[in-house]
């Protein structure tokens, strides 16, 4: 069992509702019965039709999304040599992650019928565009959903400035034990950091001169664009803001859906409908909440069924969420304040090495 939780024989904790409850032995058992307990969820989710592509709605959300970023960009240069220009650094860093959430899609095969074409939408929005390597973020998003919330599989909870199990937070230096214990309530100024990171992790893993060329290009443009308008001084302020908001406009959209849910042991066979479902929360809300955060605040769905098209994603929640009443599986929705409040103190009690009892 994960020592981030007092050892409890054949039960896993989960946070729900802000408080620890219990995954019990009934509830993680793999289904003796012939077939899974997946398929027929599968089955309804496919007739529905809702695994088919959508290119006409990709191709308006594309086309309003790039005009969006375009026409900030043009802002940018018409305001020009002042620091009004950062508070433009808000819509441009908002639109950016727009066309994150779409690489994101074009990753998962969301947007066009043939690999090719999505490899090459990948290349253009991934590494041209936003300049994140498409290749590097594929094999780690991948690798994410395979295992979500498995120590030594899943990259979002590898060692890290974040501990994610009290294991993790042992051993550490002086600086990163005190960032350990403070980690809860410095989470939305390391969110900050999470644009550079991903930048530095492209960069780290580029390889062919094409991946190079295409890295190169963004970059060029990029710093291109803002010494156009304005100084080097003001140029590097703007950056720094700029990449500060995506990263924490994308750990809003990201960080609840996971942290602070199950952690499978070492060696668990949870099959496939639990190892997802029991990981996850969705963030519930109206239309500003499913805009603000790309309709992956339907993040169950979005597991269960990674190549559906996101904007199917909440049509597909009813058959979800009435399929796991019916095996008495957990479907955990949170709010998003609430969602943030239960992340904030699952890394503050983890950093500080606390063993949490879940309580049934």
């Amino acid at each position: 069992m994960n020592s981030t939780f007092r050892s409890l024989r054949g039960a896993t904790p989960q946070i729900a509702d802000g408080t620890w409850c219990l995954v019990t032995d009934a509830v993680l058992e793999i289904p003796t019965r012939s077939g899974s307990d997946f398929a027929p969820l599968l089955e309804k989710v496919r007739s529905s039709g809702l695994l088919r592509l959508r290119r006409r709605r990709y191709a308006v959300m594309v086309t309003f999304d790039l005009l969006a970023l375009t026409g900030v960009w043009a802002m940018v240069q018409l305001v020009g040599n002042t620091w009004w220009s950062l508070f433009l650094a808000l819509p441009l860093a908002i639109f950016t992650v727009r066309m994150i959430f779409i690489a994101h899609d074009v990753g998962h095969q969301q947007i066009a019928r043939t690999s090719r074409v999505n490899k090459v939408a990948g290349y253009l929005v991934g590494d041209v565009i936003l300049g994140l390597s498409a290749r590097w973020w594929i094999d780690k998003h991948s690798r994410h959903h395979g295992n979500p919330n498995l120590v030594g599989k899943d990259p979002d909870v590898g060692t890290g400035a974040l501990c994610w199990t009290t294991d993790q937070a042992m051993g550490r230096s002086p600086v990163m034990t005190w960032l350990g214990r403070h980690q809860g309530r410095l989470f939305f100024p390391l969110l900050m950091l999470e644009a550079f990171n991903l930048h530095v992790g492209s960069a780290r893993v580029a390889r062919s001169a094409r991946e190079l060329a295409m890295l190169a290009l963004h970059v060029a443009g990029y710093l291109g664009l803002l010494l156009w308008a304005m100084g080097p001084g003001k140029a590097v302020v703007f950056i720094l803001v700029h990449q500060a908001l995506i990263g924490l406009h994308l750990g809003c959209a990201f960080a609840p859906g996971h942290k602070g849910m199950a952690m499978p042991p070492a060696g668990s066979r949870w099959d496939f409908l639990r190892k997802q479902v029991l990981t996850t929360r969705n963030v519930k809300g109206g239309p500003a909440t499913d805009w603000f955060l790309g309709g992956l605040n339907y993040q169950i769905e979005h597991h269960l069924f990674p190549s559906m098209p996101r904007p199917n994603l909440r049509k597909s929640q009813p058959l979800v969420r009435a399929h796991c009443a019916d095996l008495g599986l957990p479907y955990a929705e949170e709010p998003l304040a609430s969602s943030f409040g239960i992340t904030i103190r699952y890394l503050q009690s983890v950093g500080r090495g606390e063993a949490l009892s879940p309580v049934g």
